[in-house]
């Protein structure tokens, strides 16, 4: 078998009214696919622009992609060329990355940073799509009234992860908060509440406060840290899916649980993988954050199932999820 064809695909999706208010684009995406001489085709998206990845994508015309190591490659390629082999094989894509441990996989609704009726709004937006968890961007000026106006919308057993990017920065600050969030009984996590350069201050607030700490981390060194330290409840996890598995299996070997996040605001494509390398993580049991529903299309046009709150895993063969080239053009801008 030999690769005919790499077509690289740059889209805009529209965000959602509701995000789209408060950032018209958030970053660009492009999309893969990959073809061969016995009409077997791969997909892979990532976060980029298509000049950055033409060069990468001819070396690989002439191959063979099953004689390619896929987890040694970047970008979208890792996923298009094993979304080939498992068709090449008849497997789905979860079968590279170890034994299946779950067939449905939790995720989040997501909001940035709104005013709080806003955030509230989508609250019962996401409670009545079946959601069980509501990611938030929050601010330290207004967190503790988004969350009261999200409990009375979406009532007490939706829950809230409260992400400030570290803008909470001092754990004094963070600690008052925690204190006024508590008696609400909804907010399931503090993500990275504080500046994440000195790890004690995690510890600290983890004595303060009934609230779950969670550091977001990608490279295994960074969890093996905060493993030692003793300083988080839970781990965000993100990077690629190699890098994923391995960080997850540190945070295992100290019973920590993760949520995993590969794309973010990304399309069915990264969703649909990492869905599939989710699957395969024992202590992956966390609403992860793969969110293609914040865009108003996606380009998966079946296979990626999403019901009340968790996705499906696909069960392949491949990726086991299908491109929409209708809507790829109709968003492609280049």
């Amino acid at each position: 078998m030999k690769i005919t064809q790499v077509d690289l695909y740059q889209v805009e999706v529209p965000l959602i009214p509701p995000i789209a208010k408060y950032f018209p684009k958030i970053y660009d995406i492009t999309i893969c696919r990959m073809r061969t001489d016995e009409g077997l085709e791969g997909i892979g998206e990532c976060q980029g622009t298509r000049a950055s990845l033409e060069q990468k994508a001819a070396s690989y015309v002439g191959k063979d992609p099953l004689a390619l190591s896929a987890f040694e490659e970047s970008g979208p390629f890792p996923c298009a060329l094993l979304d080939i082999a498992g068709k090449a094989y008849g497997l789905p894509v979860h079968r590279f990355f170890g034994a299946k441990v779950r067939d449905r996989v939790p995720v989040s609704y997501w909001s940035c940073h709104m005013e709080p009726k806003e955030t509230a709004a989508e609250a019962a937006q996401g409670a009545k799509l079946g959601f069980q968890n509501h990611k938030l961007k929050a601010r330290p000026w207004d967190i503790v009234e988004t969350v009261r106006l999200m409990r009375e919308a979406a009532g007490p057993d939706y829950t809230v992860g409260v992400d400030p990017n570290t803008q909470f920065k001092l754990p004094h600050v963070a600690a008052r908060l925690a204190e006024e969030l508590e008696p609400f009984g909804t907010v399931s996590v503090f993500e990275d509440p504080v500046l994440k350069d000195n790890l004690n201050w995690y510890r600290l607030l983890r004595e303060k406060t009934h609230i779950p700490m969670a550091l977001h981390l990608g490279a295994p060194s960074g969890v093996l840290a905060a493993m030692k330290a003793e300083c988080v409840d839970y781990v965000n996890l993100g990077g690629s899916a190699q890098q994923v598995k391995k960080a997850a299996a540190v945070a295992e070997a100290a019973n920590v649980p993760c949520w995993v996040q590969m794309g973010g605001i990304c399309l069915g494509v990264l969703a649909a993988y990492s869905v599939h390398v989710q699957a395969t993580i024992p202590n992956a049991t966390l609403p992860c954050d793969e969110m293609p529903f914040t865009r108003t299309a996606d380009v998966v046009g079946g296979g990626l199932v999403l019901e009340k709150g968790h996705f499906v895993v696909p069960d392949g063969p491949g990726l086991g999820v299908t491109l929409d080239l209708k809507v790829v053009e109709k968003y492609r801008v280049a």
